[in-house]
């Protein structure tokens, strides 16, 4: 059953292109995000293999995300009020729930590195045996540091510590910062590893990470910000699948936009 619905969300070509819209439980009604059902069937319409998002949304929108993989986080970070987030998690859904609204995979966050890790790594090892005794893929988002960690934590070795750390833990795929000699991350890493897209900034840059991410054996992305803040969310997937899928180049990606 685990591999059945890993397929759900990775294409034959064993990569996927995943856009996170799990945003409101930080920033609520963020920029781009205001309405969650146009930018599911925009992102749908532009090719994406899968959505990470919440409960709330996999519930209301049902309908918008049952033609596409769903990953749902069981997790959550302290909200943007006040403060910036300082990266506490706490669990507030498990594997019952996920399965209740057919989900294909949880999504649990653990951070290497931070004053959190022991707490996290944690979470992470027991939800994902808790998923696996129902056949359930974990996806562990491995952000090393933390989410506000300085650039020492988003070297290489940094990030093929906590990919390969989320591997041992059990999870079924890896979410991983980009970073240079992305090569040493996922040689080091024996499930598959896609990048996070982080705070949005430059399409050019971000198209090129994610083609050297590849080039580099990373199995796709998982991006939310750099997608529904663009001008066309629809037009921006496309260019992404068409990278991981199809291997285009960065200037061919990037005409996409333009044309």
């Amino acid at each position: 059953m685990t591999t059945r619905r890993m397929n759900r969300i990775f294409a034959a070509d064993g990569r996927t292109v995943i856009v996170a819209l799990d945003h409101g439980l930080i920033d609520g009604p963020c920029e781009g995000f205001e309405h969650p059902g146009e930018v599911i069937a925009a992102v749908v319409a532009g090719g994406a293999d899968a959505i990470l998002t919440s409960f709330g949304i996999a519930e209301a929108y049902a309908a918008e995300l049952s033609a596409v993989g769903l990953i749902l986080r069981s997790d959550g970070a302290a909200t943007n009020l006040g403060t910036p987030s300082t990266g506490s998690l706490s669990r507030f859904f498990g594997p019952e729930d996920a399965l209740r609204l057919g989900a294909d995979a949880l999504v649990v966050t653990a951070m290497p590195g931070s004053d959190k890790e022991a707490a996290t790594l944690e979470t992470l090892a027991r939800t994902t045996a808790e998923a696996h005794r129902r056949g359930l893929p974990v996806l562990g988002e491995m952000v090393p540091g933390g989410f506000n960690s300085g650039p020492e934590m988003r070297g290489p070795d940094a990030v093929a510590l906590a990919a390969r750390l989320g591997a041992e833990l059990g999870a079924d795929f890896i979410k991983a910062p980009y970073c240079a000699d992305y090569a040493s991350v996922t040689s080091s890493t024996f499930v598959p590893v896609v990048i996070l897209g982080g705070a949005k900034g430059s399409e050019a840059e971000m198209l090129a990470n994610i083609r050297d991410a590849i080039d580099a054996g990373a199995k796709g992305v998982a991006i939310g910000r750099n997608v529904f803040q663009c001008e066309n969310p629809t037009a921006m997937t496309e260019a992404i699948v068409a990278v991981v899928h199809r291997d285009a180049s960065v200037d061919d990606a990037i005409g996409m936009l333009e044309g």
